[in-house]
């Protein structure tokens, strides 16, 4: 899985937030709010992964257990895919 390309990931008032940009802004016309591991899984998924490579980049970086980090990281990918965010 992979993020599609048009979209920035940028830190405004201290919170992180996706836009669109070039063509993918006329498609999408919003802005995506995402909190700290949100904004993580965007950064890893901006190249080609898999579920269990989130999975293991995300226990490597917080404190958590597996099945943690497994339910978030499927949650996001269903969540990127369900709204056209995927490649």
């Amino acid at each position: 899985m992979k993020i599609k390309k048009g979209f920035v990931l940028r830190k405004v008032g201290g919170e992180s937030v996706v836009v669109p940009v070039g063509e993918m802004s006329k498609q999408f016309h919003g802005m995506i709010n995402l909190n700290e591991t949100g904004a993580f899984l965007w950064t890893f998924f901006s190249a080609e992964h898999t579920v269990d490579e989130g999975v293991a980049a995300l226990l490597a970086e917080y404190d958590v257990d597996e099945q943690l980090a497994r339910a978030d990281v499927e949650q996001f990918v269903k969540t990127i895919v369900a709204n056209g965010f995927a490649e």
